[in-house]
């Protein structure tokens, strides 16, 4: 049985988890479902793709992934189902397939039709929990949808590099848990454009003239640890999304506080990446 997972934006404190699980459960009583985040900022699109961009490759081929953020059906949301690198996905179509699949392309796109026969103002408990039922059971795309090749496209949380790839300008786009700042610019990226130039990072009040690929980096053990500066210590790194993140070491709000509120950085503040030729 392929595992079921659900990212959303429904939160804990309501009703509309539980109720998901028990439709999935009434479907199929052995199914498996793992949360990947319920703590989506509602709506928050840019935010729901970079989770489930770096959690989805762990779980097996065939897995189910279920999308319920910015979902209700309307004449410009239609709902979609999409086999994508040997996983499923079914989602509103909204655009957040297209932040998933910048370097992978799709392999099957249907826009799902069984509304007709279910009636639903919740269509995560209704429409979408039927659909990855079906294909946990081995139902086929096309029996719940009709094949279409274009989908919504945001094409927003990608990096710029300027005309003489002196430059990369990035955005914030995910803020973590420890307030760590997470910009759009991959390794992969700045290896590209970079070419083993020196540079600069510059948000907002810091800047930044290495990227370490650990947080224990920034400190020099070789220290006695009452004269490491730890505490509060500023960094930028590779996360192991390997994607160029803005840290403070150990940090917390309630003490030496976090990169986003030290360096007063937000969602969609710039972040550039300045070679020096």
């Amino acid at each position: 049985m392929p595992i079921i997972t659900l990212t959303t934006d429904f939160g804990e404190k309501d009703h509309f988890v539980g109720a998901v699980k028990g439709a999935i459960y009434t479907e199929m009583e052995d199914a498996k479902i793992v949360d990947i985040s319920h703590s989506i900022s509602p709506f928050h699109l840019h935010e729901a793709a970079y989770i489930i961009q770096n959690a989805y490759k762990s779980f097996p081929q065939g897995s189910i992934h279920v999308i319920g953020v910015d979902s209700e059906l309307n004449p410009e949301n239609k709902h979609i189902a999409v086999l994508m690198d040997g996983h499923y996905f079914v989602c509103a179509n909204n655009g957040i397939i297209s932040m998933l699949t910048s370097e992978i392309r799709p392999e099957k796109i249907v826009e799902i039709n069984i509304h007709d026969r279910i009636i639903s103002n919740f269509p995560v408990l209704d429409v979408f929990v039927k659909v990855a039922s079906h294909i946990a059971r081995g139902g086929t795309l096309e029996v719940i949808g009709k094949n279409i090749t274009e989908i919504k496209e945001l094409t927003g949380i990608r990096p710029a590099v300027s005309n003489q790839e002196s430059q990369i300008s990035g955005t914030v786009i995910y803020i973590d848990n420890y307030g760590n700042v997470i910009s759009n610019i991959t390794k992969k990226l700045f290896e590209e454009v970079g070419r083993g130039r020196e540079f600069v990072i510059n948000a907002r009040t810091v800047k930044f003239s290495k990227i370490h690929s650990h947080y224990s980096n920034a400190i020099n053990f070789d220290f006695a640890p009452e004269k490491r500066e730890e505490d509060g210590k500023k960094l930028a790194l590779w996360n192991s999304s390997n994607y160029l993140e803005l840290a403070i070491y150990k940090s917390s709000s309630k003490t030496v506080g976090s990169a986003s509120s030290l360096f007063g950085l937000d969602y969609r503040d710039a972040i550039l990446v300045n070679f020096i030729s």
